[in-house]
């Protein structure tokens, strides 16, 4: 994905927030151009395969398809900020920390767009209520190798982006005496079926649902996370896991189930259960979402939906 692909609606209201964070800092001073954050893909070499409109004429095509339109605009922002952290689950205390910091500076918009340039696979929704379709097999599936981490078996998989930031934090872990050990990876649609109906058996399925997901809403089947070992509670103990809960996000790792967050993932706690995010969202998780990762999930795939993205 790159700048290209990013749907002009969402440009267009990135334009309308960052018009007030200037207006907020200095009623006096004309609207000033945006500068492309670090990470962004430049545009194609013929500039009219792909032109912004006019920021002017952008925020007044905007404005004008927006009931309600004559309200103050930084009301509008407000209230649009107010519904869209409500359909994503994000607790107030956080939506309105966000929010404010969103009509104060460019930064929160900035930040996200530059997320929205990434492998899409860094920030689909996988959850129990948003699956990926059986037939889904992620590309560019490699095989990981021991050396500067152990593995439980041979033959586990994952995404070539992934692996690489897994060999490069196993690296960065070496280096202070940690190695890690892999206990699962990639997980195909088939797989998971059959690793579901285990744990219904064993468990029941009601206590099932809490620690295994249903075929298609394993974020296995990315390609983009590993279990690390033992894949038990004991791992929270381990040094591997606290040298993860300090350094996992600089390079592009998140925890998936944290600890008292049942209620919003789904499942019980795995402190073991990393998915590959990439630095920008690793960042954004951690900036804005108090390293939750689900909540920043939820409210990329709302803002992708009022943006016209699905």
């Amino acid at each position: 994905m790159n700048l290209k692909s990013i749907p002009v609606s969402i440009v267009i209201i990135s334009i309308v927030f960052f018009s007030f964070s200037c207006s907020r800092a200095d009623r006096q001073r004309d609207i000033v151009p945006i500068d492309q954050p670090p990470g962004y893909a430049p545009l194609a070499e013929d500039p009219s395969a792909y032109e912004l409109p006019d920021l002017a004429e952008a925020i007044a095509r905007f404005s004008a398809n927006i009931s309600g339109a004559d309200r103050d605009r930084e009301a509008f922002v407000e209230d649009f900020w107010r519904w869209i952290f409500s359909e994503a689950g994000v607790p107030e205390r956080m939506a309105r920390r966000v929010a404010a910091s969103a009509l104060e500076s460019p930064a929160f918009i900035m930040e996200l767009l530059e997320v929205l340039t990434q492998d899409p696979l860094t920030f689909i929704l996988v959850d129990k209520q948003h699956a990926l379709p059986s037939g889904f097999i992620p590309d560019n599936l490699v095989p990981i190798t021991p050396g500067v981490l152990r593995v439980t078996r041979d033959g586990m998989l994952l995404r070539r982006n992934a692996l690489d930031a897994l060999y490069e934090m196993a690296i960065a872990a070496a280096a202070d005496g940690i190695t890690f050990t892999i206990g699962s990876a990639y997980r195909s649609y088939a797989h998971q079926v059959t690793t579901h109906a285990h744990w219904v058996r064993v468990l029941g399925r009601e206590e099932a649902e809490r620690v295994s997901a249903r075929p298609g809403h394993s974020q296995h089947q990315l390609g983009m996370v590993v279990d690390f070992a033992p894949i038990d509670d004991s791992f929270a103990l381990t040094p591997a896991s606290q040298w993860l809960e300090r350094n996992a996000s600089r390079f592009g790792w998140s925890l998936s189930y944290p600890d008292g967050y049942e209620e919003i993932t789904g499942y019980r706690w795995e402190s073991w259960h990393y998915r590959y995010v990439g630095r920008p969202l690793a960042a954004f998780i951690d900036n804005y979402f108090e390293g939750i990762q689900q909540f920043a999930l939820q409210f990329i795939h709302v803002w992708q939906a009022q943006a016209g993205e699905y």
